[in-house]
């Protein structure tokens, strides 16, 4: 099931990114087969991110190791890889290497810094790409620092659902033309590409390079986050003119007494206004009141809170895989619905199975387990 099934893909496993992608492209229905290092060499990490495909253990550093991916990606569709540049080079498993093999593949990988520029070899973590791309400056409150947006910029939505959506879109693309390609999917341009709306303000003179200034920063009072009397929070976005007079409204105010919504001279005082109001109540009694109406109010959710909410209940939004309550697939199919997802699995869990079915034949893989190098 799943818009992708009968797709193939082979995924050298590592962290952050390049998992969150193989998990998208499990999700919509494709064969994700993980390419996992041997016990002996693997870090420790969370494994949800692995959901929903079979693992294999190869020792990429051995003399056979490269043969057996190229093996692999001789009967795939598409690789990802999240390796620094030149590594899947030195490994043998590079670009020119499997497109040799199989010359339909889409070579999907992702970097931080991209597969050329000066930094292209740094070092570097989510926050880096996203404070080069722009991206990390105008988060936080005014007169205080940047605020990390979490890893949801650069590692996830910037790098992995690119990533994804890349291969996709090669896979479309090779399905007309027969012929593979190379998907370079940089955090920091994903990053960067995340931002378009902000350019587009900041060249109409609609947006300052302050924090806490602007329409969508927490700088307007009509779209921000508000403190309960309970100590929770709500998150306020009226932006539409009739949405705000609804918040208004239903919170008893009279426009008339205040200082007109876009007059931002005045936005402290209204500012004032509601978080004083607002603190007067419980976030559930101001749930009662406001949530799902055209306020534009919600509840602000905490992790192990959001999967219990009635809305995210009713659309399925979370699921239990294996124990562990986490986000379903997303986005949904009418005609080629999605597979519930399947626990993660053990690393080199299916290593025999899934070699045989891969099309290795069975001497081969005794022989490549004699030599150490598959697990």
């Amino acid at each position: 099931m799943g818009p992708l099934a009968g797709v193939r893909v082979v995924e050298l496993a590592g962290i952050g990114p390049g998992p969150f992608c193989a998990m998208l492209l499990a999700d919509l229905g494709a064969e994700v087969l993980r390419v996992d290092r041997p016990a002996a060499a693997r870090p420790g990490w969370p494994t949800v991110l692995a959901r929903g495909r079979r693992s294999v253990a190869v020792d990429l550093k051995h003399p056979d190791g490269a043969g057996v991916v190229l093996d692999l990606v001789a009967s795939a569709d598409a690789l990802v890889e999240g390796f620094r540049p030149g590594v899947a080079e030195r490994l043998g498993i590079g670009p020119d290497a499997c497109l040799a093999r199989n010359p339909r593949l889409v070579y999907g990988r992702v970097t931080g810094w991209g597969q050329e520029g000066p930094w292209r070899l740094a070092a570097g973590h989510d926050i880096d790409y996203v404070a080069l791309a722009g991206a990390l400056h105008p988060v936080g409150q005014a007169g205080g620092p940047p605020v990390p947006p979490l890893n949801l910029v650069g590692d996830f939505g910037g790098g992995g659902m690119l990533l994804a959506l890349g291969v996709v879109a090669a896979l479309l693309e090779t399905g007309r033309s027969g012929t593979g390609q190379v998907v370079d999917a940089a955090m920091v341009d994903g990053a960067a590409l995340l931002t378009t709306q902000f350019h587009e303000l900041l060249a109409a003179g609609l947006w300052r390079e302050e924090r806490g200034a602007n329409l969508l920063d927490g700088g307007a009072p009509f779209y921000g986050v508000y403190e309960t009397a309970d100590g929770r929070h709500l998150a306020v976005g009226a932006l539409e003119p009739q949405f705000y007079a609804e918040l208004l409204r239903r919170l008893g105010l009279d426009a008339g007494d205040l200082p007109g919504q876009l007059d931002r001279d005045g936005w402290p005082l209204v500012r004032e206004r509601l978080a004083a109001l607002f603190r007067t109540r419980t976030r559930e009694e101001w749930c009662e009141l406001l949530a799902g109406t055209d306020a534009c109010v919600a509840p602000v959710l905490g992790l192990g809170e959001a999967p219990a909410h009635p809305h995210n209940r009713a659309r399925g939004t979370f699921v239990d895989v294996g124990g562990v309550v986490q986000p379903g697939p997303a986005p949904r199919f009418s005609r080629t619905p999605s597979d519930p997802p399947t626990p993660p699995a053990r690393p080199g869990e299916h290593t025999d199975q899934a070699l045989a079915d891969w099309g290795v034949a069975p001497d081969e893989v005794a022989r490549l387990r004699a030599t150490g190098a598959i697990d």
